[in-house]
């Protein structure tokens, strides 16, 4: 499965080759079938084109699928791009773009809209999307949307210590938390800032970011 398909670029986010099933820590809490409690096995099950975790008792197969993070690249008026410090695991003290996990029963365009209000105090308008970035190793996919500010007044939170406004070319890369707020955050250049494409030995602090976030 891994060299079946090309990755594409929301590939560029992730370590892991395709194809490995699930996560092992996540695996290590499915051990028990939800319809009957028998032991869940995992391995081929007819009729099905990969192994699947399955019951051997009843036959119920658990389908597990990746959790959708919606974020947000809030951009000044002035062109400025606004990042939080995260106030909590993962990426505590770091900086990445304000977002979270979509609900159930939300779009992702009230989702983008909650997540920033909820960490930053800034009320936004959702734009055209960034990206989107795979982390196999978290079981995300990371969506991205360019934001303008609307409203609200920033403020600290419990999630965001701090809240502040960047430039694009003082962006504080080797203190970002995630490689999606990097994969982001480049191709937000690419896209409305080109002249600031780095040369030479490239991209600054690209190696610094957390393995285990979003």
């Amino acid at each position: 499965m891994d060299e079946a398909f090309p990755r594409g670029p929301d590939g560029r986010s992730t370590d892991l080759p395709s194809g490995r099933g699930v996560p092992a820590w996540l695996a290590a809490s499915l051990n028990f079938c939800s319809r009957c409690g028998s032991r869940l096995t995992f391995g081929l099950v007819p009729g099905e084109d990969r192994h699947r975790l399955a019951c051997t008792d009843c036959g119920h197969i658990v389908y597990v699928n990746p959790r959708l993070v919606v974020t947000t690249l809030p951009i000044t008026a002035s062109g400025e791009i606004v990042l939080i410090r995260r106030g909590i695991e993962p990426g505590l003290g770091s900086w990445a773009q304000p977002g979270g996990f979509l609900e159930v029963d939300e779009t992702v365009n009230q989702a983008a809209i909650r997540e920033t209000i909820e960490e930053t105090g800034l009320l936004i308008e959702p734009g055209e999307i960034v990206g989107l970035y795979t982390r196999l190793e978290a079981m995300v996919v990371t969506l991205v949307f360019e934001a303008r500010i609307v409203g609200g007044i920033a403020a600290p939170t419990p999630e965001a210590t701090e809240i502040q406004a960047f430039r694009p070319e003082a962006l504080p890369w080797s203190e970002i938390a995630f490689k999606t707020t990097i994969w982001a955050l480049r191709d937000w250049i690419d896209r409305r800032r080109p002249d600031l494409r780095p040369s030479g030995e490239g991209w600054p602090g690209a190696a610094s970011s957390s393995a285990d976030g979003p």
